[in-house]
This record gives C-alpha cells, sequence and structure tokens, in this order.
C-alpha cells in the first residue's frame, strides 16, 4: 500500500501503553487517531498469547494506515518483593523491630520471608528498604546470612508479595531475570521495534541486553535507579534510547530531586543524539477523569519545552476509564506548546555539538540552512536511520521526511522528534534522489509550489553510514502536475 497519510502536525512523538482498557483492535485503532504514534506492551502484566494478539492488532493497523507501526516491549525486570503474611498482611508500627529473613514460612507483625539472597549480601547497617513503592521505610540495624534485622522508621499496613526498594546501595542483580529472558525471546520471534530494559544499575546491564538482542531491536534503557543515573554517559553510549522513568526514581529518590534529574536525562541524551522518552504519571487524574489537572498539562508541557523526543502514557490508556481522550489531550498540549513562538528557542537552550564525522557536520548545516533560507522541508535518504537521528539532534524547524528502503528502520524511528518516515525503494544515483525527493515531498504534504527542499543522502546509495551529500531543491509548478 502506498503511504498517503501526512506527518503528525507535531514534532514530539506519543507513546501509549497497551492493556485491559485498550487491547483491543478498535481501541488501538482509536488511539492512533487521536494521535498515538508508538505503542508500548508491558511485560509486567498479561502473558505470551495475549501480548501476540495486541502485536498482531498493530500490524494490522500498520496495513490499513499504510503508516509504519512502532511496537516497544517493556521487560519486567528485577522486581524484589517481600514473601506472604499468615493474614495476607500486617500492620507495621513506628519504632518497632521488624526482621526480613530466609525462612519461607508465613510472615506476621514480626517477621516476613525476603526471597532475594542478594540483598543480605550487599545490605550494610544505616541502609534503608522501601515498601510498597516508598509508603513503609525499614532501617537496617544488623544483617547476618540468613536475617535483616530492622527498626521501623515509617509504618502502615505491609502485605503480600509488596515491592521493595533500595535506594543507598547497588544490589548485585542481573538486569534480566529468567522471565526477562523468556520475554524477550517472544518478542524477537514478534519481530518488535524496541525492548525497553528495567531497573538498569551498570553498563554491564546494556552490554548483555544487547548481546542477546543481536541487533533483531532497538534497546531502550530506563533510568529509574539513583545508581544507574550515577554512570548515565557510560549507559547512554551503548543503548539506543532512554526513558526517564520517574515512578520508580520518585520512590528511591526524595521528589524534589527528580525534575533536576528529568532534565539531565533528557539534556544528555539529546547532546548525545539518542531518543528520550518522558514517562510516568503524565496525565495520571485522567486514569479516572475525562480531564486532567492544571499541574499535569504543566508537568507534559515541561517535557515538551525540554526537547524530549516523546511522551508516555502508562496507566492512563492501559487500564483508565478515559485512553482515548488522554491521548487527545496530551496530542493538545504538544500542538500548543510547539505553537509558541519561543517554543524553538527554548529547544535549543540544549547545546548538542557534532561529532568530528562528515554526516554530523552535514546535519548540523542542514539545521542552519533551513532558518537562514526558510526551507519547507527536510528529506533524509537513509538504510539505518542514523542520518535522521543527526538531524533530529538538530530540533530543526522544518518537517523532517525520512525516505527508507528498511521497514524494521522505519517502524524503530517511530520514537524519535519530528519523524515520518516512509518505507520505500532505495534510490541509485543522484538524479534520482532529488525526482525522488521532491515527489515523495509532494505526496506527504511537505511541499508545494516554490517549497524549498534539503535533501540529505550517502554516495554511494545504499550504503549505511555514508552520508557525505547535502542538496538544496525547489519544486517547480510542473512538478505539481498530477497532486493537484
Amino acid at each position: 500500500m502506498v503511504h498517503t497519510l501526512p506527518p503528525r502536525q507535531r514534532k514530539v512523538r506519543i507513546l501509549a501503553t497497551l492493556g485491559p482498557a485498550s487491547a483491543n483492535p478498535e481501541m488501538i485503532a482509536a488511539l492512533y487517531r487521536a494521535g498515538a504514534d508508538a505503542f508500548r506492551v508491558n511485560m509486567s502484566h498479561g502473558d505470551h498469547s495475549g501480548h501476540a494478539k495486541v502485536i498482531a492488532a498493530i500490524r494490522a493497523l500498520e496495513k490499513a494506515t499504510g503508516r509504519p507501526s512502532t511496537i516497544l516491549v517493556d521487560l519486567q525486570g528485577p522486581k524484589l518483593r517481600v514473601g506472604t503474611f499468615a493474614d495476607g498482611s500486617a500492620e507495621l508500627v513506628t519504632g518497632q523491630a521488624f526482621v526480613l529473613d530466609t525462612d519461607p514460612a508465613p510472615g506476621d507483625a514480626q517477621r516476613v520471608h525476603l526471597p532475594h539472597p542478594e540483598l543480605f549480601a550487599a545490605l550494610e547497617p544505616g541502609t534503608r528498604l522501601l515498601i510498597d513503592d516508598g509508603k513503609l521505610v525499614l532501617r537496617v540495624k544488623s544483617v547476618t546470612s540468613d536475617c535483616i534485622a530492622t527498626i521501623v522508621e515509617v509504618g502502615g499496613r505491609i502485605s503480600d508479595r509488596k515491592g521493595v526498594n533500595v535506594p543507598d546501595v547497588v544490589v548485585p542483580l542481573a538486569a534480566l531475570t529468567e522471565k526477562d529472558r523468556r520475554d524477550l525471546s517472544f518478542a524477537l520471534e514478534q519481530r518488535v521495534d524496541w525492548i525497553a530494559l528495567s531497573f538498569v544499575q551498570r553498563p554491564e546491564d546494556v552490554a548483555e541486553a544487547r548481546r542477546l538482542i543481536g541487533g533483531k531491536a532497538a534497546l531502550l534503557v530506563k533510568f529509574e535507579k539513583p545508581a544507574g543515573v550515577a554512570r548515565l554517559e557510560e549507559i547512554l553510549e551503548i543503548a539506543d534510547a532512554a526513558m526517564v522513568a520517574r515512578g520508580d526514581l520518585g520512590v528511591e529518590l526524595p521528589p524534589e530531586a527528580v525534575p533536576p534529574l528529568q532534565k539531565r536525562i533528557v539534556a544528555t541524551a539529546r547532546r548525545l543524539g539518542k531518543p528520550v522518552v518522558v514517562a510516568t504519571q503524565m496525565l495520571e487524574s485522567m486514569i479516572v477523569s475525562p480531564t486532567p489537572t492544571r499541574a499535569e498539562v504543566s508537568d507534559v508541557a515541561t517535557a515538551i519545552y525540554d526537547g524530549a523526543d516523546a511522551i508516555m502514557l502508562s496507566a492512563e490508556t492501559a487500564a483508565g476509564a478515559w485512553p482515548v481522550e488522554a491521548v487527545t489531550m496530551m496530542d493538545s498540549i504538544a500542538r500548543s506548546v510547539e505553537g509558541d513562538p519561543d517554543y524553538y528557542r527554548r529547544l535549543h537552550f540544549t547545546e548538542t555539538f557534532p561529532d568530528a564525522t562528515t554526516a554530523d557536520a552535514l546535519a548540523e548545516a542542514a539545521g542552519g540552512i533551513i532558518a537562514t533560507i526558510a526551507a519547507d522541508a527536510i528529506i533524509c535518504f537513509t538504510a539505518s536511520g542514523s542520518t535522521a537521528r543527526r538531524v533530529a539532534r538538530e530540533r530543526p524547524g522544518a518537517p523532517l521526511l525520512i525516505l527508507t528502503p528498511k521497514r524494521e528502520a522505519a517502524r524503530r524511528l517511530g520514537l524519535l522528534w519530528g519523524a515520518h518516515a516512509v518505507p520505500t525503494k532505495d534510490i541509485g544515483s543522484f538524479e534520482e534522489m532529488i525526482a525522488k525527493g521532491k515527489r515523495m515531498a509532494l505526496r506527504h504534504g511537505v511541499g508545494q509550489a516554490g517549497a524549498k527542499l534539503v535533501m540529505m543522502a550517502g554516495v554511494p546509495f545504499g550504503t549505511p553510514g555514508s552520508t557525505n551529500v547535502l542538496h538544496v531543491a525547489t519544486l517547480t509548478g510542473d512538478e505539481l502536475k498530477g497532486y493537484a
């Protein structure tokens, strides 16, 4: 099918999580029409059979619309949890002693099983254990090989299998559990586009995931632990994209520490030319309400002004009562922000410096040319998507039309700022590049008579990593024939 849909009228991408409220084909199509550019499948919930149906529905939507679909599978990661209680829960009182041990017997108000031997080796007196997203706080008093003695600093009710966060130490846990490995194998069999790696603490975690993925998908790293943020640049150097996962960051760090970290992660990813997603609780109230709070609207707007490539909806679309309305609202916020006359000036508060390569030099030059001559669009011919990522790093003011012979590359570009990717046959000559660029600009609505088009490609054509051509073309009246 020939792709005829025009580009979205905004630069930032919207990533929508699918779940019980949105996993059927009709709702997926409705979310797409409302503005969702990519879809997240969360492996913390559901089973492979259900996920396979969702993935098939997204690919069917791709065929129906002619527009590449982007699927991100989010691995659960090594989630730490306490065991069970004899009565299903227990009340912990502030100031009391409480023990976590290796005994699998059901717990009570004095003790509970902790089925994670790694913690017994990693914890030290004085470190904290945060239970149930930080609702309860335990302070470690002493540790042996089978017993962690604590004092309850913030009490409350603790129940079966509640999560445990350990913000003060690096826990020697592999980023990929056995479940993650099974889920990863399934995702690669389904030929998804992105794999999200959870609870990353070290660059070695990313290297192991890359080895297992073997180039079959792109790799996004979620920054949700202080240990991972401490090695931000090292980790980003070997990842393909980043996510600011503010939920767990806000548990393990004081809430006031999260906004500066968000800005730091976004700015670092932009400087390195890696797409960056801002996620968690963006329109949280829309889980139950058809309208967001004003503070939530400002939060989404801040991420867009900072230059995030994508913004994500979690429970709002996965389990909420108003999934389509949540996407519609996010789309409206993005359009409003990007319509601000100061938007591009604010975007460029973050300086992005080109690497000492021809491709980076041309991408930087393309941004300057667009601004100088008020070009109507920039057209990238790319096999791997690397040229498009370089251009997007400059945050140009004109639409970014990406032409690639590889459908997989077009799909992966669904998380890239401003990208409108089109799978199409490769070009073989300079003349063909100009003719095809003009033709595709007309077909996709990014050029009219007199439009100036900035084109980038590599010679010899079809060779990845060879970007070395920058050309400005003008659409004439004759070329508009047949497109009236």
